[in-house]
């Protein structure tokens, strides 16, 4: 059958919901995208003008379209979500999460048995889960024993058994911990009760059991029998203290799935929180790569589809930081205030935390992705055309009068290049005019890397406002270099970015990376230019010091301290020491000045 062209198969589409999948010429599959309206949305990726390069190269390589029509929206996002799993497209969003996650199994048993497991086996048994780690697992199972003695051995206790005296108790039930139910010490009913408890703690409701356990109390308390009512008084603070640290919101709050997101150039990661009673009885963080420049609401959409079948959630209730389309039947708030906006705002606290450690550990792993990310997010940040990867910074600032000096230094991939920072001396301006010196500066590093035929940066950042970035731009008018080479100034009060013919400065956020960048790019020129400042001002000294003996003029300094390293030494040296460096004559006029 020959190859239908694209645009007959875009008039074929229909107008409904759905899934589209893009093929190439090896009937690879490129992508898969869901829709309101499969037609305009497929239609938009051949009549758009893609800023992204991705999505430019994805549309070239485009020569079939599959389509699978949904009855809603919402069931087009899960069929999308399911169909990415099971191809993984190259375009596609990467879930980078294939942990086998622990559950907490009841097993389906007379007498039930509680343990941690990362196989799932269809026998009837119940399991609770997954959770985020073993630690929680334990930490919920040590609870639960410290409160309910339970049963540890797998044998089979049916009736018959316990009725013919097969089995006898353990060591566990001689220190308390299992009840005996081997030797029909404990009715089946009994254990069942204490199981339905359980089941409540691990969904996060305490109020059962602490209702129990306070009700046994007083009962036995009213009986005398005080050493009992202490054990069930410290059950009861157990499970009062667990509850305590889980509570952090509300507990009218009852089942419901928090989501938050924070994402970058090119991942994003979205938090988890799971509500029961008030508690969190759950948090997951997942993290997203972006393979087309994609929307975080579409992430977002995506990955609470994928966090829900993940963690099998049955909560009928989001809250959520915007509106994004969910599943039928499932209730999204987007709240503004109060308990629910703080839950919100932790979940996004955490999934910011997670960036953060993930960025540290990726630092340390992988320095060329941690690179690759600030590049592209600073590209992003200040409107350039390319990535910076060599940046450099102009401060002048500290000429106060004397010994007028410049500073430059430069950045390759985000990181100071020491061996190619530079000093200047400014030779054509008389005065502390910063505008002027800017000028010079400017003008002397390009005239030279061009004259070199040295690489050039792909960002000028100049220390100053407006003034000392229109000084460095007529130097760039000058060289030709004008539009050739992005540049920005940056004026120190609220660390304003100013571009070349914008009155408005650009103020970008205080934590962002790319403001980092700068900040350290222009406290790096200034600590250089001020080292040096200070270096050439106390060389002045010394040398006025040495000039000021009738006699001795610069060159005759130079020597002396190039001998005796110091003007101390100098002073402490024989005359006999002196004459050897400067002669008899200048010695004595040395010796004498100092003595």
């Amino acid at each position: 059958m020959p190859q239908i062209s694209i645009d007959v198969q875009l008039s074929t589409l229909p107008n409904g919901p759905g899934v589209y999948q893009f093929y190439d010429a090896d009937e690879k599959i490129l992508y898969v995208g869901k829709a309101k309206n499969l037609k305009k949305r497929v239609s938009s990726y051949f009549t758009k003008n893609h800023e992204y390069g991705k999505t430019r190269v994805l549309v070239k390589k485009i020569r079939k379209i599959k389509h699978i029509v949904v009855p809603t929206e919402s069931d087009a996002l899960l069929l999308e979500n399911n169909l990415i799993k099971k191809y993984r497209p190259r375009y596609n969003v990467l879930l980078k999460d294939d942990k086998s996650y622990p559950w907490i199994c009841i097993k389906n048993e007379r007498f039930p048995r509680i343990f941690p497991t990362r196989k799932l086996i269809k026998d009837g048994s119940e399991y609770y889960g997954p959770y985020t780690s073993m630690k929680t697992v334990r930490t919920l199972l040590d609870l639960v024993k410290s409160v309910y003695p339970l049963r540890t051995c797998n044998y089979d206790l049916s009736q018959e058994k316990i009725e013919n005296g097969k089995y006898k108790v353990c060591l566990e039930f001689h220190l308390g911990n299992c009840k005996g139910p081997c030797e029909d010490l404990q009715s089946a009913e009994e254990y069942h009760a204490q199981i339905d408890d359980i089941r409540e703690i691990i969904k996060g409701n305490f109020k059962s059991s602490l209702h129990y356990f306070k009700k046994e109390m007083k009962s036995l308390a009213a009986e005398m029998r005080f050493e009992e009512a202490q054990r069930i008084k410290d059950k009861i603070e157990v499970l009062e203290s667990y509850q305590v640290k889980s509570t952090i919101v509300n507990p009218k709050i009852n089942n419901v799935d928090v989501f938050s997101i924070i994402s970058d150039e090119s991942h994003a990661y979205i938090n988890f929180l799971q509500l029961s009673h008030g508690s969190i009885i759950r948090s997951h963080t997942l993290e997203i790569k972006k393979k087309l420049n994609e929307t975080d609401e579409e992430l977002l959409a995506l990955a609470i589809t994928e966090i829900r079948q993940r963690f099998n959630s049955q909560s009928r209730e989001l809250y959520l930081p915007f509106e994004v389309t969910v599943e039928e039947g499932i209730r999204v708030t987007v709240p503004k205030l109060g308990d629910k906006k703080k839950i919100v705002d932790l979940s996004e606290r955490n999934a910011r935390f997670y960036r953060q450690e993930r960025f540290k550990q990726i630092k340390i792993v992988d320095p060329d992705r941690h690179t690759n990310r600030i590049m592209a997010q600073m590209k992003k940040d200040l409107r350039l055309s390319e990535e910076p990867r060599h940046i450099e910074c102009f401060d002048n600032s500290n000429i106060q009068g004397s010994n007028p000096v410049a500073a430059c230094v430069v950045f390759k991939d985000g990181k100071p290049s020491k061996k190619d920072y530079r000093h200047f001396n400014i030779k054509t301006v008389e005065g502390p005019d910063d505008f002027a010196s800017m000028e010079e500066v400017v003008f002397r590093r390009y005239k030279r890397l061009l004259a070199e035929d040295e690489p050039l940066p792909q960002l000028i950042v100049i220390d100053g406002g407006k003034g000392q970035l229109s000084s460095a731009l007529k130097s760039l008018d000058v060289l030709g270099l004008r539009g050739k080479i992005a540049i920005v100034g940056i004026a120190k009060r609220l660390e304003e970015i100013y571009f070349p013919e914008d009155p408005i400065p650009l103020y970008l956020d205080k934590r962002s990376e790319s403001l980092k960048i700068i900040q350290q790019l222009r406290n790096e020129a200034h600590r250089f230019g001020i080292t040096f400042h200070r270096k050439k001002r106390s060389k002045a000294a010394i040398n006025s010091e040495l000039e000021s003996i009738e006699g001795i003029g610069e060159k005759t300094a130079e020597e002396l301290l190039k001998n005796f390293k110091s003007v101390k030494r100098i002073k402490e040296a024989t005359i006999e020491n002196l004459a050897k460096t400067v002669g008899m004559a200048k010695a004595k006029k040395i010796y004498e000045t100092f003595h």
